[in-house]
């Protein structure tokens, strides 16, 4: 298993933000993690890229325990909601800083900056680009270490109709190219075209875990969605 998940959790104030949870994932599936706001689907991926720190459990991606934060900042990378980058900084330099972090080459930036079609942005303020370009960026940048395993929260979120086949074309090429993905979404049809596997998160439980075609048919999915 590349990902192997121990009665991870996590308290707010008191409140459930993720309930004992457990599930493994093999190398390059591709599974869409869905509920309603609140369900603690972004907990659950923070938790795995070591952005908050679980109150409980435990998680290994490939045998490397996610409390070894040098380690695991190169087998997992994150792309929030926000696009998390400098705005003052350019994008090259935003992709330099974060190379250095991850003791990626240099080399590997202008090969991200040419992948992404960045190049004519390079000099450009993050600040100055469209809410898509900046996600071009945040994915990019989550690539530069070539990490094995890549979480995605709301990936398409506030994107255009073009932007968001986009965003659906790498996620294929990424898939394609052996990664494992997990991706948050509220879109039917991003679930439905996407995912391989489906995770359904509920105030803060996981409550289903299986094959699209049993999402589809099934009574959860129409209760998300009523």
């Amino acid at each position: 298993m590349q990902l192997d998940i121990r009665n991870l959790a996590k308290l707010y104030d008191q409140k459930r933000g993720l309930a004992p949870t457990s599930f493994e994932v093999s190398k390059g599936e591709l599974i869409a993690v869905v509920g309603h706001n609140g369900a603690g689907k972004s907990t659950l991926l923070k938790m795995l890229a070591n952005w908050i720190v679980p109150d409980g459990g435990s998680a290994t991606i490939d045998g490397i325990d996610l409390k070894n934060r040098i380690a695991v900042v190169r087998k997992v990378g994150f792309i929030p909601e926000e696009p998390n980058l400098f705005d003052f900084f350019s994008v090259e330099y935003n992709l330099k800083l974060f190379a250095a972090l991850t003791q990626t080459p240099m080399l590997r930036v202008e090969e991200i900056l040419g992948e992404f079609a960045l190049l004519p942005f390079r000099k450009s303020r993050v600040q100055s680009l469209s809410k898509g370009l900046k996600q071009r960026v945040n994915i990019g940048r989550a690539l530069l270490a070539d990490p094995p395993v890549l979480l995605l929260d709301e990936p398409t979120s506030g994107l255009d109709f073009e932007m968001t086949r986009e965003i659906y074309r790498l996620l294929g090429t990424m898939h394609g190219a052996g990664k494992t993905i997990l991706f948050t979404s509220h879109r039917p049809e991003e679930i439905k075209s996407l995912a391989t596997r489906i995770m359904v998160l509920h105030q803060g439980s996981l409550i289903f875990d299986g094959y699209p075609d049993e999402y589809f048919q099934s009574d959860i999915h129409q209760k998300l969605y009523a």
